[in-house]
């Protein structure tokens, strides 16, 4: 078993200058009461009342678009998809008080078609702001807006169409495709640059993917039952958004950054009984990217994450990359993931480009299966292609790990801080990780505390 250990210690747990909150979990109760999902007139606009079967059928956007239109015009109410296989030829733009609703057995199919998602829209694409194609499902300054029922949205990217453009031969580009490596570094640049956002005009023949469903600037959501395949990119992107519900969902989706749920710059969210088996981190709580990030300067806090189901992975729970607004007060409980496609558990993820201050993390009672790194990682070197020698150094600190169990990884922990910047407070208490290949692999961390810790049945402690 090999252990790696770099350890700046002084005497006493500190956060400031003040002491760490050990009442943190008092503090989910609070936050959990104050996550309250909208409520919608009794009124139905039912979709049959605007197409015909064959019409909606064919192409199901005319008919969304009148109803949800005349919905939020009448003060709100439910829009109902009934049961059948419907194709969507273009974005569904939610309004304000209407909850959207797919019956049993009901499955929307979108287009592939990248013009049918034109004009552009503000957006943000891997946290950087842009004009780009909207998301299949799109919404922003709105309020009390939902997506409900048992149905399924199908993205249906594959290596035939959206996932090529990711650039990447395993998701079917190849030489002479069109595809993201000349716009990402371009967007990029721009944000470095603090190009106006109004100049960041991309969409078509830029080939970056839009997200499945992204609410920008809203406030009381619910999104709960629906199940959604295969996006182009990233799953559910609430954005700059509060009180939001998501509930009983499921992302399945194996293609490039196919995150199954990304709160970004979003207050009081509440991820419980979820599903994920996507290509990309199940959960990635975001704050910005760089420039854009810091100008912004909108953090992620007052997120559960509980009772949900992590299959294949990046990461279970990831915090970062573009965490430049940073991250706090982040619940996790009573989680289960497992997979050998399932990198790691609890991830927290920046670099000094990135920067952010991620504090107050908090996770109790997850059973992890298999992981094929690390059950809980911390990384400030992340993406080295960015360099090491940035102005915005992160800082880690507060993180607290109880009662969680795995069967099989190669690091119980990987935490890699900086010289400058170690990472502080972190606290392990009553926890077994068996089948660990190379123990713990920790560089410049301060003030690590590990209590009824065993790794493969041997007690680690540290005080």
């Amino acid at each position: 078993m090999k252990t790696i250990l770099i350890l700046l210690t002084i005497g006493c747990i500190t956060l400031n200058g003040q002491m760490q909150n050990k009442d943190g979990w008092k503090n989910a109760d609070k936050i959990l009461k104050n996550i309250v999902p909208p409520s919608f007139p009794d009124k139905v606009f039912n979709l049959e009342s605007y197409g015909s079967s064959e019409e909606l059928s064919k192409n199901i956007k005319p008919a969304l678009d009148k109803a949800i239109d005349e919905c939020s015009k009448a003060g709100g109410g439910t829009v109902v998809i009934l049961r059948g296989e419907y194709n969507c030829n273009g974005p569904i733009h939610l309004k304000s008080n209407v909850n959207l609703h797919l019956e049993d057995g009901a499955v929307v199919k979108f287009s592939t078609n990248p013009s049918d998602y034109l004009p552009v829209v503000f957006t943000r694409w891997e946290g950087i702001e842009c004009y780009n194609y909207s998301a299949l499902i799109y919404a922003r300054n709105q309020e009390n807006i939902a997506i409900t029922g048992n149905g399924s949205f199908d993205g249906q990217g594959s290596n035939q169409n959206w996932w090529a453009w990711s650039g990447s031969q395993r998701f079917g580009w190849s030489a002479g495709k069109s595809s993201q490596r000349e716009s990402r570094p371009k967007l990029t640049e721009m944000n470095n640059k603090e190009v106006p956002v109004e100049k960041r005009i991309f969409g078509n023949d830029n080939y970056l993917r839009p997200n499945f469903l992204q609410l920008i600037n809203c406030k009381n959501i619910l999104i709960e039952g629906i199940t959604l395949l295969n996006s182009p990119m990233w799953f559910v992107h609430p954005l700059l958004s509060e009180n939001i519900t998501i509930k009983n969902i499921k992302t399945i989706g194996k293609g490039p950054n196919n995150d199954g749920i990304d709160p970004e710059s979003c207050k009081g969210v509440l991820i419980d009984a979820c599903y994920f088996d996507n290509g990309d981190d199940c959960i990635a709580i975001k704050s910005g990217r760089n420039a854009d990030g810091r100008r912004i300067n909108i953090p992620s806090e007052n997120i559960i994450v509980r009772n949900s189901e992590m299959k294949d992975g990046h990461g279970g729970v990831s915090i970062g990359s573009e965490i430049s607004g940073g991250c706090r007060n982040v619940y996790i409980e009573n989680c289960t993931m497992d997979s050998p496609n399932l990198d790691r558990a609890l991830r927290i993820k920046s670099n000094s480009y990135r920067g952010g201050v991620v504090e107050n993390i908090y996770m109790r009672d997850v059973k992890v299966g298999e992981v094929s790194n690390a059950v809980v990682r911390m990384n400030m070197r992340y993406d080295p292609r960015e360099g090491s020698d940035g102005k915005f150094t992160p800082a880690f600190r507060n993180i607290n790990v109880e009662r969680v169990t795995s069967r099989k990884s190669e690091y119980a922990l990987e935490l890699i801080g900086l010289e400058n910047s170690p990472i502080q407070n972190v606290s392990i208490t009553d926890c077994s990780f068996n089948g660990v290949d190379d123990g713990n692999s920790i560089e410049y961390t301060e003030n690590l505390k590990l209590k009824n810790v065993k790794i493969n049945g041997k007690l680690v402690d540290k005080d």
